[in-house]
């Protein structure tokens, strides 16, 4: 990526749609509009507040959009814009990558970790 102005800013949207929740969201309103209870059911892990700064970064920034419905009590649901539908299949494709590798990146940093716990181990050992 070029270090110019516009190099920055894409960088600073793609740290955005590529952070650890935003792929997630991103992915599941490729689905349809769904409500703030239901996409934090949805996605495992995922604190209130968490969800909420995610929501609002990615409508700031015109990939979500986010209806408040007049009736009692309120309600609320978020959906992507035209423009967030074209993040949906990167998004989803990265999404699929990484639940369908689970187990390998499971074995890998088993591996990794007990290769590095031996390392230090030999190390200590060395005066």
């Amino acid at each position: 990526m070029e270090h110019t102005p516009a190099g920055c800013r894409a960088r600073e949207i793609l740290d955005r749609v590529g952070d650890k929740w935003s792929l997630q969201v991103i992915s599941l309103l490729g689905e349809r509009a769904k409500r703030f209870n239901e996409l934090r059911r949805e996605i495992d892990g995922i604190s209130q507040r968490m969800l909420s700064v995610t929501l609002r970064g990615l409508e700031r920034d015109g990939i979500v959009s986010r209806t408040v419905y007049p009736v009692m009590p309120p309600r609320v649901e978020y959906a992507l814009t035209s423009m967030g539908a074209t993040l949906m299949d990167a998004a989803s494709t990265l999404v699929r990558w990484a639940e369908t590798h689970l187990d390998e990146i499971d074995a890998s940093r088993a591996l990794y970790d007990a290769r590095s716990a031996e390392a230090e181990a030999e190390a200590l050992k060395t005066p």
